[in-house]
């Protein structure tokens, strides 16, 4: 992505202000130590509408300040303050463009010493965002020589920042060997996720994904993924563990989450997946869900929250 303009206006410090005086010092605890819990917020613009709809917000603040309980951390909001919060900066950003919204909590506390202590702090930046991933003609993924972090060691499910480490060495081990995305597996050897997405398969008709006990990331996106296909297509939707061989078997693959959104996988580990195109369960799940985030499915316009017809915070 290009360079993110420094007159930006994120919330920092309790405060709108502009992305140039957002700053930390470089003894910051999370800096150091990876003590920080992120979210990840789609926005998808709409020209008719002339409406930005913020996707299933409550629930990724929801996710979010649960999340932090992992790291002791605690802050007064609840998930309709920071509603307010993020649409306002929507406001205040004038955005008229698709945008990616990241809270971000952290401990703060600038110092030498790995222990943390109950010095607490959060930001909020959106920016306008396109594309994660080009997936229009489907992915080539391989499995990762690098295995999934246990929740026992570092929790996937809790988007807590030193974790994706673990993300960063896959993706990139996967880039460098001419793959555009990783797969990895949990430490004996069953299927997990990809470096920063979930993962689904389609086998004998039915959507196949691993269990929330495998160290996967509770996804959002995953969630939306599976009421979709319940209910729009009439698949049985199956959460068990999956094998390693059961990816180059499988009649479709895909990757979910909020920055991916629905990205079919055409190869694993240079096999074909199915018919080695994007396939049908992929194709109408992808529009689907494209649609739906959009506003044009009224079914699913609950999941949306507008940023320019909703109530304003009391300007900071």
């Amino acid at each position: 992505m290009h360079n993110v303009n420094p007159n930006l206006i994120v919330y920092f410090d309790n405060r709108f202000v502009p992305l140039g005086e957002a700053r930390v010092s470089v003894l910051t605890h999370a800096l150091n130590y990876g003590t920080g819990v992120f979210e990840g917020i789609r926005g998808y613009w709409d020209e008719e509408e002339e409406e930005l709809f913020l996707v299933r917000l409550e629930e990724h603040y929801h996710r979010w300040l649960t999340n932090c309980r992992i790291l002791r951390m605690e802050f007064p909001l609840n998930p309709a303050q920071l509603t307010e919060l993020t649409t306002e900066l929507v406001r205040r950003n004038r955005f008229r463009d698709n945008v990616y919204v990241r809270p971000l909590a952290y401990k703060s506390s600038a110092r030498i010493g790995v222990h943390p202590d109950e010095k607490n702090a959060f930001a909020l930046v959106a920016l306008p965002f396109g594309d994660y991933l080009d997936s229009r003609l489907g992915l080539h993924a391989c499995v990762s020589s690098w295995r999934r972090v246990e929740d026992n060691a570092i929790p996937g499910r809790g988007k807590i920042c030193g974790a994706y480490v673990n993300s960063a060495l896959a993706g990139d081990e996967a880039r460098r060997n001419g793959y555009d995305e990783a797969i990895l597996l949990t430490e004996d050897g069953h299927v997990c996720e990809g470096a920063a997405a979930n993962i689904f398969l389609v086998r004998e008709g039915a959507l196949v994904t691993p269990p929330v006990t495998d160290n996967i990331l509770e996804g959002i996106t995953r969630a939306a993924v599976m009421e979709l296909a319940r209910t729009n297509l009439r698949l049985e939707v199956v959460e068990r563990r999956v094998d390693r061989s059961e990816l180059y078997i499988a009649d479709e693959a895909f990757f979910t989450g909020t920055a991916v959104e629905v990205a079919p996988i055409v190869r694993v580990d240079d096999r074909a997946v199915g018919s080695g195109k994007v396939g049908p369960v992929a194709t109408a799940l992808r529009q689907f869900y494209s649609d739906a985030v959009r506003g044009r499915l009224s079914a699913y316009r609950h999941w949306l929250t507008p940023a320019y017809h909703h109530s304003s915070i009391a300007a900071a």
